[in-house]
């Protein structure tokens, strides 16, 4: 038999029934609304408002106080709105009935239903409190609005004003119809016209006659034409003192609201100030700054049509001019009298040629050109060069300072028709290297022969490093002898250079080639290294004991790293220090720190070798100063001897022993220079006669 409800009642779990029910609740209601809470969340909100709502059912009280707050506290976890109300209610009046301890139904039903009702009454009485305070948020957040877009509206008016105002360049606002509307105080001064004067004036009536049909059809085009925003154009304004204003003009269009086109915004910029600008930029991107003389650019355009307009018969002429001992001047007395040195000889240049048709122009530093463009009446090269001279020989002071200068001059006279320019150019500054070679205040002219062998060997120079890096550069031995047996005294390392299909290149040519570029000391370290290698493996292999010796250029033995590159190479290649002799140029002795390294090699151990020995004093006196055992003398004595019958050159083996050193002659190329050298006492000799430079295999043979 079954039994009765409030026997049910009492074995059921409340707590069990409340939470399936408050999660039913939470399921259906998460499916309807929009809530900031998780589902765990909601669900444990809900169960303490079920709580709430049974409690208040249970107490029997009649104050539907308590369900009112549950609808309102439903109102606010989010957006409930009237699916969660219907949803709420649906699952609420189904499942507090079926709670066991709501029962009997007769008992509860009545207060459920009452429940409900006040839960719906909270819920719409807090839902439409909800719903105005969004209303008077937003229409707080309107009035905001438009209040802030009024501030900026006038603060963009006021700021444009401003600007308006401020403008250099004229700005006016002009109806479709052509008047002006509005005009700021600029565009009136560029017209010459009181401020406020342009309103109500037609634009078309302040344009040159001849460039109104241009405005006209291009303000209609912009109006018309959707795909502009603006037009551009060079116009000119009649001022009111009846001058013409060039100007830039701007038309833009502005449209309303319904996007019609309203008005033109015009922006003039005066021209006059900046053609002036663009004509001062264009003018010192072409001139000198310090001397106002036309740049290399300038000069180089100029040439070209000089060279184009030229006299058939007297042509042009082109001089390079380098102010002499321009560097000592900075260095000594500073850059600010260096500056106005080169003003006062681009002053002198325009004084020489005042009377010609001639443009000068500063290239760079001390460096200027002259271009005469040649007339009957034109004085030759020499007089216009030594009338530059004499004008630079005046003592002239500066801060104090009385100078006196000297140019040198590579001159080209009547270069053929058709030169490129830069040729011409080139030519010139080539001419003047050649005229400084030699000494200072000359001048040179043009020689096609001489400056084609400068390119040859310009061209070899610097090629050089390319063909080392082929194998073309090699280090061959040639023997040093004995004059009084032909013995073997040592071995000398010489650079070779085997060009495929061209005349070999010999060490004195290698060398100095070497030498203008730089590449001499990587190149020297290179054949020093080798030759020492060389030399330990024939010290290993055939007990070689005698010198291997190498020459050094003037460049290398300036080096102030010489005592190391010297150091590294004995440790690299194992040949004992006694077994190396160095070859020194006398003629750089005089020059600093070469008595210092000369001093740290001797210090090594290694032997040093005094080359190229003349007959000066100071040769002599070279020996007896510095660390030198041995002497070479210089190829070209050794030539003179064989082709003249002077004896003098017999007393320069007593003065070298004298000093204690002993005497290598270079060049001996035949048995009777041999012979003449042997009967005047020198010791050692080198030279074709007694073998040219060969691989290491060919010197060998004579080790063995």
């Amino acid at each position: 038999m079954a039994k009765p409800d409030h026997a049910r009642a009492d074995t059921a779990d409340p707590e069990r029934e409340r939470n399936l029910l408050a999660r039913k609740w939470a399921y259906l209601l998460s499916g309807v609304t929009v809530v900031s809470l998780s589902r765990e969340g909601l669900e444990a909100e809900l169960r303490g408002l079920l709580d709430a709502f049974c409690a208040n059912l249970l107490d029997g009280s009649a104050d539907t106080a308590p369900a009112e707050r549950i609808g309102a506290r439903l109102v606010s976890l989010g957006y409930v709105g009237e699916p969660g109300l219907r949803c709420t209610l649906e699952v609420l009046g189904k499942g507090l009935p079926s709670l066991a301890e709501l029962r009997p139904p007769d008992r509860f039903a009545e207060r459920i239903v009452l429940g409900l009702g006040a839960l719906s009454c909270g819920f719409l009485i807090a839902h439409e409190r909800s719903v105005l305070d969004q209303q008077e948020i937003m229409h707080l957040s309107l009035l905001k609005a438009v209040r802030d877009a009024q501030w900026n509206l006038k603060e963009s008016e006021a700021r444009f004003d401003e600007v308006v105002t401020t403008s250099a360049s004229g700005i006016a606002v002009v109806g479709l119809d052509g008047r002006i509307v509005r005009a700021n105080t600029a565009l009136a001064e560029m017209l010459g016209r009181p401020a406020g004067a342009l309103t109500g004036t037609g634009l078309y009536d302040l344009v040159h006659p001849d460039s109104v049909k241009a405005l006209r059809e291009a303000l209609r085009t912009l109006a018309e034409d959707g795909s502009r925003d603006r037009v551009r154009q060079s116009q000119r304004l009649l001022r009111k003192d009846g001058d013409v204003a060039r100007i830039t003009l701007t038309a833009s269009l502005l449209r309303d609201a319904g996007d019609r086109p309203a008005y033109f915004v015009v922006v003039a910029e005066d021209g006059t100030e900046l053609m002036l600008l663009q004509s001062e930029l264009s003018r010192q991107a072409l001139h000198d700054v310090l001397t106002g003389l036309p740049n290399r650019q300038y000069f180089g355009t100029h040439l070209e049509t000089a060279l184009r307009r030229a006299d058939p018969v007297h042509g042009v002429t082109l001089l390079h001019v380098d102010l002499d001992a321009f560097g000592m001047i900075c260095n000594s007395l500073g850059r600010r009298v260096g500056e106005q040195v080169l003003v006062h000889f681009a002053q002198r240049l325009k004084a020489v040629v005042a009377r010609e048709r001639a443009m000068i122009a500063r290239f760079h530093s001390d460096e200027f050109g002259i271009l005469i463009e040649n007339t009957a009446m034109t004085p030759d090269i020499n007089t216009i060069v030594r009338a530059i001279n004499d004008e630079l020989a005046e003592p002239f002071f500066v801060e104090g300072h009385g100078l006196a200068l000297s140019a040198s001059a590579g001159v080209v006279h009547r270069p053929v028709r058709g030169i490129d320019p830069a040729e011409l150019l080139r030519a010139a500054d080539q001419t003047l290297r050649r005229a400084k070679a030699r000494r200072r205040g000359q001048w040179k002219m043009f020689d096609p022969v001489a400056d084609a062998a400068d390119r040859r060997a310009q061209g070899l120079a610097v090629g050089m490093a390319g063909a080392w890096e082929n194998g073309e550069i090699e280090v061959r031995y040639r023997p040093m002898v004995r004059l009084a047996d032909g013995g073997l005294a040592g071995v000398e390392a010489r650079l070779q250079w085997d060009r495929p299909g061209r005349p070999t290149l010999a060490h004195e040519r290698c060398a100095a080639l070497a030498e203008a570029t730089g590449l001499v000391l990587p190149l020297g370290d290179w054949a020093l290294r080798t030759a020492s290698r060389q030399g330990e493996w024939w010290h290993q292999r055939l007990d070689f004991g005698l010198p291997v010796v190498a020459g050094l250029t003037e460049h290398q033995v300036t080096d102030e790293a010489l005592g190391t590159r010297v150091t590294c190479l004995l440790e690299d290649s194992g040949l004992p220090p006694e077994q190396l002799m160095i070859g020194v140029p006398v003629g750089a002795v005089a020059t600093s720190g070469v008595v210092e390294n000369l001093t740290a090699l001797a210090g090594l151990g290694v032997r040093v070798l005094l080359d190229e020995f003349g007959m000066g004093p100071d040769d002599l006196r070279a020996v007896e100063d510095l660390p030198v055992g041995v002497v070479r003398v210089a190829r070209r004595l050794a030539e003179w001897q064989a082709w003249t019958e002077s004896t003098f050159l017999g007393e320069l083996v007593p003065l070298v022993r004298q000093v204690g050193a002993t005497l290598v002659v270079d060049g001996i190329d035949t048995a009777g220079q041999a012979d003449w050298w042997r009967d005047a006492g020198a010791e050692l000799a080198t030279g074709d006669y007694f073998g040219t430079a060969s691989a290491p295999g060919a010197v060998v043979e004579l080790l063995v």
